[in-house]
Formats: C-alpha cells, sequence, structure tokens
C-alpha cells in the first residue's frame, strides 16, 4: 500500500476524516509551483556563498516573526539560540534562521542578519523605545567544511558575519539548490553535498517545505547504484526518477558513507516550516517527525560524528479543520516527507566546486 494513503486511512480511522478530506488528502497532494519551502506563503530564503573559502549561508525568513521549534539530534551540534525554542522560555515568535558552514565560526553568519533585522526594527521588545534597540531572535546551526581544500586563513576575520548579511540581502522566493548557500562546502558520505528543497500542497490549503543542507556522513545512496534511499518518496523525476529498485544492503553496508569520519565533522541541518497554524509544542512534534526523514533517506544517521539539527516553523496563515492532534499529525508526515525528498535533491543538484574533481551524484 502507498505510504501516503496508508498514513491517510490511519488517521481517518482514529478520527481524523474531517480534517483529511475522507482521508485521501496526502495522497491527493503535490509539489508547490516551485517545490521549494518558499512555496510556504509568507517565507522567504535568501543565501550566498565564498568560492575561494568553499563555504556559504542560507537564510530563512518569514514576513513577520514566526512559531519556531528546534529538535537536535546529531552528536556534535554546532548551534545558537535553540535554547530560546524551548517551550518554557519566554520568547515564541522568531525572526529568521540560519543555516551556515564554517562549524563555530559560521556560527558568526546569525550576527550579520541580526544586525540586519535590528536595523528595520524587527525583534523582540518589552518596551518598545526609539532609542532602544530591538532584539531580533535568530536561530542558528553550522555544519563542518573547514577541511574541504578553501581557504581557511582567515585570521580574526571570518566571513560569516558579512555572509549572512549579503544572504538575507537576497531573500526571495527562488534560490539555487545544489552546491549553494550553507550546503556549498557540504560533502553527503563520498558524494558532494549541498543544499536542497522541496514542498508539498495538499487540498485542504495546507502547505509544507523543506530546506536541508546535506553534509551527512552516512550515504544517500544505496550500495551498488546510484538509487537514492529516499526513492520511495519521490514525486515525478525531481532527483533522477530512477525509482526505487535496489534499496536493500546488508545491516553494515555503507559503502557511500564516509570512511573514518571524525567527530563533530559532519551535520546535516534542515527547515520545516508550514502555513498552518502551530503552537510551539506543535512545532516540537513537527521537527521531532521530520527528524525520521534522516533515518529514510541517510544511512547511518544521527551518528556521534554529525551534528543534525531540524528547525519547525509556522508562518501561521490557515487554520486547518479537525482536531489539533491530528491536525500536527498531518503536517508532521507531510515534513518528513517533503524533507527526505529535500535531501535526495541536495545531491542530486550538487556540482563539483570551480577547479576541482569532487565526485557527485551526476558524474557518478
Amino acid at each position: 500500500m502507498d505510504r501516503r494513503r496508508l498514513i491517510s486511512g490511519v488517521l481517518a480511522l482514529s478520527g481524523g476524516a474531517s480534517l483529511l478530506g475522507a482521508g485521501e488528502v496526502l495522497a491527493d497532494a503535490r509539489p508547490g509551483l516551485r517545490n521549494l519551502i518558499t512555496d510556504v506563503p509568507g517565507l522567504k530564503v535568501g543565501q550566498a556563498e565564498d568560492v575561494l573559502v568553499r563555504t556559504g549561508v542560507t537564510v530563512i525568513l518569514p514576513d513577520q516573526a514566526a512559531v519556531v521549534a528546534s529538535d537536535v539530534r546529531g552528536g556534535g551540534p554546532a548551534t545558537r539560540e535553540t535554547d530560546a525554542t524551548a517551550l518554557e522560555n519566554l520568547v515564541h515568535a522568531f525572526d529568521a534562521i540560519v543555516l551556515s558552514g564554517g562549524s563555530v565560526y559560521g556560527l558568526a553568519a546569525a550576527d550579520g542578519v541580526v544586525a540586519w533585522l535590528g536595523a528595520r526594527r524587527r525583534g523582540y521588545s518589552l518596551s518598545p523605545a526609539p532609542n532602544t534597540p530591538v532584539s531580533p531572535v535568530v536561530p542558528a546551526a553550522a555544519l563542518y567544511d573547514l577541511a574541504n581544500g578553501g581557504r581557511k586563513d582567515w585570521a580574526l576575520d571570518p566571513p560569516y558575519r558579512a555572509l549572512g548579511i549579503r544572504a538575507v540581502e537576497t531573500a526571495g522566493d527562488h534560490f539555487a539548490l545544489g552546491t549553494a548557500g550553507a550546503g556549498f562546502g557540504a560533502m553527503a558520505g563520498r558524494l558532494k553535498g549541498g543544499i536542497g528543497s522541496a514542498s508539498i500542497v495538499a487540498s485542504d490549503g495546507a502547505v509544507v517545505g523543506a530546506v536541508v543542507a546535506v553534509n551527512a556522513a552516512g550515504s544517500v545512496v544505496a550500495p551498488g547504484g546510484k538509487t537514492f534511499w529516499a526513492a520511495p518518496y519521490e514525486i515525478g523525476a525531481e532527483f533522477g526518477g530512477l525509482g526505487a529498485r535496489g534499496l536493500s544492503a546488508a545491516p553494515d553496508d555503507w559503502p557511500g558513507a564516509r570512511a573514518n569520519p571524525e567527530p563533530r565533522k559532519n551535520t546535516t541541518l534542515a527547515v520545516v516550516a508550514t502555513n498552518a497554524k502551530l503552537t510551539s509544542d506543535e512545532a516540537k512534534r513537527v521537527a521531532m517527525m521530520a527528524q525520521d526523514a534522516l533515518a529514510l533517506s541517510i544511512r547511518p544517521s544521527h551518528t556521534p560524528f554529525d551534528g543534525d539539527v531540524v528547525f519547525a516553523m509556522s508562518t501561521g496563515k490557515i487554520d486547518l479543520a479537525g482536531s489539533r492532534p491530528f491536525a500536527t499529525a498531518k503536517i508532521g508526515a507531510l515534513a518528513c516527507d517533503t524533507l527526505a525528498r529535500a535531501i535526495a535533491r541536495a545531491v542530486y543538484e550538487a556540482t563539483p566546486w570551480p577547479g576541482s574533481s569532487v565526485p557527485t551524484w551526476k558524474g557518478s
């Protein structure tokens, strides 16, 4: 049975029929116009790269402050402001999310985005006053691309604050996939990694999108060929259209994974977003469900070597019918499959760095 149809039926039998339109909404869902996270109304993405350094930044920018939650499962994360997304804390509306290369240096990209937002009076304030700066709240996560051969001799002037400003200034509806943004310097197992994105639109108006920077220790393809582990979730030929033949492997068969990876040097960073109104705790559940996309599309995932982080964002444009738990379950299921597709698209669209011979999916 088709997985989307199965999920629809389970939710309908559990009392979610009004939410799911007689149990068929997930089966009838289609990618948005761009098949990007920016199909989610109220959301833009900006990117910037430094070709010589072999690194970059991706900024997810809502039109208005949005609900955000985070879920961290990798063994070596590099993050900023993820504690602020905890349910018990003060702020429940966030101004942007930053994904970056550069490991701990890359977290400074959020400094640039904060400065840009603050100059536009976008941020949190307990008592707004003309001469008192607001406090933009910008969660961020970084991946490790420090050993990819680029120029890293920046001494006291890493490029990430400037890259953050450049990225947010370019925010719009369209952005490049593959070797771009936070995925510019990334690898995915032994293949070139990158930035991926995908979207899905349900017939009830719910839109879910994902953007991901794939720098995983594990492999996104099955042994002995080029079939993506995410193949069962592909729509059309968005990442090659090879189908799901050959999706088998022995328990310890990981030929496409990195040989002898080192801790804290591999990471998959993702944002899943929806136009559906979610509370902070519902967004947290969506982020947790979306993390399963990594297990579906990367083998192995969530290792001690990875810093895997997934953010969930709600722009709150529409209310979904039915009970809240089933609405959350639907969005989480859509987010998981959409993120799995985005992970495969990141590697499918990746190209070598200028002047390099790094292996890519299309060139393998």
